[in-house]
């Protein structure tokens, strides 16, 4: 079985420290392994579930939501149906927030082609 340092596991994940030191003190990360000096070790499925956490960290998932989809997936096959409403509830504020950024991103290149003289629209720049 693989394992991995802390900083192997910084590496891999994009966490800081602090943060993996977080996450197991708030309980999103359950039962970290320990070697016989009390130094924390990592298993391949901690960095998956990792992996996990960050993107949904990255997308914007307030830390209370993750740990109740944490708490769900730790009660097993009887909570699958919540979990994916969790994930569903998520993905649609993610494609709303990406929504919004294309607008925003129209907006800027518009703007980039009206100052650099690529159209000759007679439009006051805001």
């Amino acid at each position: 079985m693989t394992s991995y340092t802390p900083a192997q596991v910084t590496e891999k994940t994009g966490f800081t420290i602090d943060t993996l030191r977080y996450y197991e003190r708030i309980g999103l990360l359950h039962h970290v392994g320990r070697t016989a000096g009390g130094r924390r070790v990592f298993t391949e499925q901690d960095v998956e579930f990792l992996q996990l956490l960050r993107c949904l960290r990255y997308t914007g998932m307030p830390v209370a939501e993750m740990l109740r989809f944490v708490e769900l997936l730790r009660s097993g096959e009887a909570t699958r149906e919540e979990r994916v409403e969790v994930l569903r509830e998520h993905e649609a504020r993610v494609a709303s927030q990406i929504s919004r950024l294309r607008e925003h991103q129209e907006h800027i290149q518009f703007k980039i082609r009206l100052y650099s003289g690529a159209g000759e629209l007679a439009v006051t720049p805001a």
